[in-house]
C-alpha cells in the first residue's frame, strides 16, 4: 500500500513504466496487451549503436581495439528493439561497440560479404583481424551470451570527457589498419610502411584517390602478392596525397601525376620511381605500375638514396584529416 500510494496508484491492475533518468515514471494508459505495451516500452530503450556508412566504418572498427565490434546488417531502416537493448545493456554499453547497417548500404554489404538479412558479424583484435558471424537464434539471451564471452576485455578504457558528461575514447581510431589501400600520413606511416617488413608501393596523387583507383591498386596488390608468396618478399600498398604532403613531392619529383614509387624503409632509406618516359608517354596507370613492379622484382630498378637519410617533414592535419591551416 505504501509503494502504491507513493506511486499514485489507486486501483489494480495498473501498469507503471519507469524509464531511465531523467524521464520520470508514469502510468501506462494504453491497452493492456503485449504488443501495445511492448511498443510503448521500446520507445524508452536507449540506442547506443552506431549507424554505419562507408565513410565511418573504418574508424568504427579500429577505434578502441580492446572492444569487440558487433554489426547488425538488417533489412529494416532502424535498429530493432533487441539491438537497442543489447547496446544499452549495463556492461555492454561500456565494453562492446554495436553497429547497424541496412541492406541499402551496398558498399558495406559487399565489403562484409553479407548474403542474407539479418546477419550479425563480430570483429575483434588489435587490427580487427578476427571476424566471426553469429549463427545462433536471433533472440536476446542467446545473443547476449555470445557477445558476453568477448565483452570483458573491453572494460575500463573509457574516460570522462568535458565536464564528466560524455565518454571519450582513450584509443584513437586507426582506419588504415583495415583499409585495402590506406593513405600514407604522419599518423599512419609507422603502421603501414616505415616500421614493418617489406617494401612500400606508394601511389602518388595530386588530390584524393578515387574508388576506381583503389580497386586498381587492390587488384595489383593481390596479383603481386600471389607472385611473391613463395619468395618470402612482401609489398605493402598505399597512396599519398602530394597536394598535402608537399615535402614528399619535392623528394620524389614525379614527372607527372598520378605516379608511383617503391620505397625501401629499412637500414638505408631509398626509393625507385616510375619512369614516365622521355615524352611522359608512360602513365601512372595499371600498366605503368605493373612495369615498375616487374623492374623491382627483376632486380633492374635503380634505387635513389634519401638525402641525409632523413624523411621529409609530414604535413600537419586537423581531426578531419585535411591539411591544417598554419
Amino acid at each position: 500500500p505504501v509503494f502504491c500510494d507513493k506511486s499514485g496508484v489507486k486501483e489494480t491492475p495498473t501498469t507503471m513504466i519507469y524509464p531511465t533518468n531523467p524521464v520520470p515514471a508514469f502510468k501506462y494508459e494504453g491497452k493492456l496487451e503485449a504488443k501495445a505495451l511492448s511498443a510503448k516500452i521500446a520507445r524508452f530503450i536507449a540506442d547506443y549503436s552506431t549507424k554505419l556508412t562507408k565513410e565511418n566504418v573504418d574508424a568504427f572498427v579500429t577505434t578502441d581495439p580492446t572492444k569487440p565490434k558487433v554489426i547488425l546488417f538488417s533489412s529494416k531502416k532502424t535498429p530493432p528493439t533487441i539491438w537497442k537493448a543489447l547496446s544499452s545493456e549495463t556492461v555492454f554499453k561500456r565494453t562492446v561497440k554495436f553497429g547497424f547497417a541496412t541492406e541499402e548500404d551496398k558498399d558495406l554489404v559487399q565489403r562484409f560479404k553479407v548474403k542474407k538479412f539479418p546477419t550479425i558479424i563480430m570483429q575483434r583484435g588489435a587490427k580487427a583481424e578476427v571476424k566471426e558471424t553469429y549463427s545462433g537464434e536471433m533472440k536476446f539471451l542467446p545473443l547476449k551470451d555470445w557477445v558476453g564471452v568477448f565483452s570483458e576485455s573491453g572494460m575500463g578504457d573509457k574516460v570522462a570527457g568535458g565536464g564528466g558528461k560524455e565518454e571519450a575514447s582513450i584509443e584513437e581510431a586507426k582506419p588504415w589498419l583495415v583499409q585495402e589501400v590506406p593513405e600514407l600520413t604522419a599518423k599512419s606511416q609507422a603502421d603501414i610502411c616505415f616500421k614493418g617488413e617489406g617494401l612500400c608501393v606508394i601511389y602518388l596523387k595530386d588530390g584524393d584517390i578515387s574508388a576506381a583507383e583503389t580497386d586498381m591498386l587492390t587488384g595489383l596488390s593481390k596479383k603481386f602478392t600471389s607472385q611473391l608468396s613463395d619468395r618470402g618478399a612482401k609489398m605493402k600498398w598505399m597512396w599519398m596525397n602530394l597536394n598535402v604532403e608537399t615535402e614528399f613531392k619535392t623528394l620524389f619529383e614525379p614527372a607527372q601525376l598520378p605516379s608511383a614509387v617503391v620505397f625501401n624503409p629499412h637500414k638505408r632509406l631509398r626509393f625507385t620511381k616510375l619512369d614516365h618516359g622521355e615524352d611522359n608517354e608512360i602513365k601512372g596507370n595499371e600498366q605503368g605500375i605493373s612495369n615498375l613492379m616487374d623492374k623491382v622484382l627483376g632486380g633492374d630498378a635503380r634505387f635513389k638514396m634519401v638525402p641525409g637519410q632523413k624523411l621529409p617533414g609530414w604535413a600537419k592535419r586537423d581531426a578531419a584529416g585535411k591539411k591544417a591551416e598554419l
